[in-house]
């Protein structure tokens, strides 16, 4: 067969300090998982209603919440991470990324220090929104930050770990005070959200800024450094020059094709399809009915008559049958599957799961086998939002887009991402809420077809881009290949950067070649 240059893959080992440095800034996700968690069970909580609800008598805790309040802690927090991704390119341009890191803790930090202390519901609306700010910088840059290709679906799904991780400590905590009937039932729930700020403003310390936004703000020689720290451990000197060669010619052929770089370049030509695709995919994790399940989960199975007890464990249960999906998508991203198999493997299974759940409702509603059900169906769907869509949808959207307008283009579309998740908390409780359209469990039939319309754009739209570098994926689209044949288009920049390193390096004329292998 023809060999063909490429960058040599090393072991998860090899590559261990890369690892534990995307790691550090992944743990930035793990605020969004414990947010979902605390806000999800406390409105299912006597001690939490006793303060923000209203008694009554025909609910199973006794207590049930206004709907208006409900939409609003939700939907406030939605809005700030929507404003906040939206200037997130502006910001990081003139400021940097690990800046805005640091900006996100300490709005973190106040808006815990007004949940906690308040009873005014005017505050926690304040408190919500500004928390919501710091989660839109937070899950911006923290899914921008540069891996190895081969690696890459591994880095960046450390965002699902992270999150599932904090769903676990957070539904661990809420299941722990849910007995209580005093402020301390939510106080501490809430508490936890100091976890991240501290153990992010330390960590960021010792990460070194993404070399390719360096290069971009044309520091080449610190740029170089934090290649040398971030891989320097894992390659050879030959393959790390290959490597800084193939970025550095990849850089400079952008910005030969651009000579701005702000929102509007997202806009124009080849750049369209790229943010557009980015769009699509960071819009189908509300396509496919997470923040519906995420936001309402444990006061859904209540109201469908679960008492809080059952309630609460299910949904410590469900939270750990997510962190299994996460590691299984991981494995299967990693070894098995393409970006796109997983896509739609994803949206078929959280599909199904979604239709039975509003078939058993429809047929049997209100009896203890549809109730059953529909704790089945939502265990079953968070094991498989978590291994498939959940999984793939970062990694996949952040490949999409360019080098040079990564924080542009991925800020604004987890800012849509964000504005979609926000009208869905808003609207959900008006669907499930027994004071208004009480549809309970039937509610998942739009999420169903809703699947379906995802598994049509991941077959028509979305191309595969397992084990290609940014670099390649640039002249990818840089030549408007299609989606049929971007899996097996032959690539020329590694293989030129090859020829630039060529006589600087004693043997490089053998660096780096190998026999092109067909990547599932």
């Amino acid at each position: 067969m023809e060999a063909v240059a490429k960058i040599p893959e090393t072991s998860l080992w090899a590559n261990r300090k890369c690892l534990l440095i995307c790691a550090i800034v992944a743990i930035a996700n793990m605020q969004y998982g414990l947010d979902s968690a605390a806000i999800g069970s406390l409105q299912a909580m006597p001690g939490f209603l006793e303060v923000f609800g209203y008694k009554d008598p025909s609910q199973p805790s006794g207590y049930a919440i206004e709907g208006t309040f409900q939409r609003l802690i939700g939907s406030l927090l939605t809005l700030g991470a929507f404003l906040s991704s939206l200037i997130a390119g502006a910001f990081a341009h003139f400021f940097g990324r690990k800046v805005a890191l640091w900006l996100a803790c300490v709005l973190n930090a106040v808006a815990c220090i007004i949940q906690i202390s308040t009873t005014d519901k005017a505050a926690v609306y304040v408190g919500r929104l500004v928390l919501g700010l710091a989660n839109g910088f937070l899950v911006t840059f923290s899914n921008i930050y540069a891996a190895p290709a081969h690696l890459r679906a591994v880095m960046v799904a450390l965002f699902s770990e992270w999150v599932n991780i904090g769903s676990i400590i957070g539904a661990a905590v809420t299941n722990a005070t849910k007995n209580r009937l005093d402020k301390a039932s939510y106080q501490i729930p809430l508490g936890t959200l100091f976890i991240v700020p501290a153990f992010l403003t330390i960590g960021l310390f010792f990460v070194p800024e993404s070399p390719r936004y360096l290069l971009y703000k044309g520091d080449s020689e610190t740029a170089r450094r934090s290649l040398k720290s971030l891989r320097g451990d894992s390659l050879s000197p030959e393959d790390l020059e290959l490597e800084w060669v193939e970025m550095v010619k990849g850089i400079e052929e952008e910005k030969h094709t651009a000579s701005t770089i702000g929102p509007l370049d997202m806009f124009r030509g080849t750049e369209l399809r790229r943010t557009l695709l980015c769009y699509g995919i960071i819009a189908t994790q509300t396509g496919a009915g997470s923040w519906f399940i995420i936001s309402y989960s444990t006061y859904f199975m209540i109201v469908a008559g679960l008492s809080v007890d059952d309630a609460f464990k299910f949904s410590v249960m469900n939270t750990c049958l997510g962190f299994i999906g996460v590691n299984v998508g991981m494995y299967l991203m990693r070894h098995v599957l393409g970006r796109r198999s997983v896509l739609m493997i994803g949206a078929v299974t959280q599909g199904f799961a979604m239709l039975g759940m509003a078939v058993s409702a429809t047929v049997a509603y209100g009896t203890l086998p549809a109730r059953n059900c529909v704790i089945a169906f939502t265990a079953l769907y968070q094991f498989c939002y978590n291994a498939f869509v959940g999984d793939a949808t970062y990694p996949t959207a952040t490949e999409m887009v360019s080098t040079r307008l990564r924080s542009w283009s991925v800020g604004s579309a987890i800012s849509l991402g964000y504005f979609l998740a926000w009208l869905t908390g808003f609207c959900s409780p008006y669907f499930i809420n027994p004071g208004d359209l009480n549809w309970g469990a039937k509610y998942a039939y739009i999420w169903a077809g809703s699947n379906l319309c995802c598994l049509v754009f991941f077959y028509l739209c979305v191309p595969e881009t397992k084990g290609r570098t940014l670099e390649e994926i640039d002249e990818l689209f840089a030549n408007r290949v299609s989606v049929r044949n971007f899996k097996t288009f032959k690539t020329t920049i590694v293989t030129e950067a090859l020829k630039d390193v060529g006589g600087r390096i004693p043997g490089s004329d053998k660096l780096a070649t190998a026999e092109h292998v067909d990547k599932a």
